[in-house]
């Protein structure tokens, strides 16, 4: 495991309770206490520090464009991709089983162990203290914003353009799931009946799923 020094200096935040840390880094295949509870608080400071943060910089914003910029911001692939930025797979505690089949590695347990760490600097030191570890991490995220490009995801478009022209919103299905509990991959359908549409998508979790198949159908009625 990397010295957590080089974690808390790459935090900007050193932590008073080392075994605080330690349960923020511990994944439940390892030991009890693990971080699962530091997660839930974590994902809710993140998401208002970000929230604050796009409101104090967006005031021309409405509210449906801020969620969108935030949703754009605060998901996995984000915080997947600050968690590297912290080597934080070299400091995550995992059991044998989740070290052998490359848990370190993997982007939902990284975004979720950054999540507890994030909630172990709220329960430790506050808001404020969370809000500097935040705004810190993802400073280059947030420099890289750009308002104008955010555009809604294809599910609202499509049920906006349906509605806008009375027909019934999609049906969607899950047709299947492959893969373990904690890897699948979901495959989905997305029905429109009076238009005829039928398409799928895939990903790795039903949200994902749904909106490649959303996409699938909206360009198949531009198509048309």
């Amino acid at each position: 495991m990397a010295d957590n020094r080089t974690l808390q200096h790459k935090l900007g935040y050193e932590f008073k309770q080392a075994e605080l840390l330690r349960e923020a880094l511990t994944h439940r295949s390892h030991s009890v206490p693990h971080n699962e509870r530091l997660e839930f608080l974590g994902d809710s400071v993140l998401n208002c520090v970000v929230a604050q943060e796009l409101y104090r910089r967006y005031p021309q914003l409405s509210e449906g464009e801020l969620s969108r910029l935030r949703a754009s911001l605060v998901n996995k692939d984000t915080l997947h991709e600050v968690a590297l930025n912290l080597s934080l797979g070299d400091a995550v505690l995992l059991g044998e089983g989740e070290l052998k089949s490359g848990g370190h590695r993997r982007p939902s347990i990284l975004a979720d162990t950054l999540e507890a760490l994030i909630g172990a600097v709220f329960v430790e030191s506050g808001f404020e203290s969370a809000t500097g570890v935040v705004t810190k991490l993802f400073a280059p995220q947030l420099q890289q914003l750009d308002p104008t490009s955010i555009a809604k995801d294809p599910k609202t478009r499509l049920q906006e353009y349906l509605q806008g022209r009375k027909i019934a919103t999609p049906k969607y299905e899950v047709l299947e799931a492959l893969g373990e509990a904690h890897e699948q991959t979901f495959r989905v359908a997305c029905q429109i009946p009076k238009l005829n549409i039928s398409t799928t998508g895939s990903g790795a979790s039903r949200k994902l799923a749904e909106q490649q198949a959303a996409a699938a159908a909206f360009q198949q009625i531009n198509h048309d």
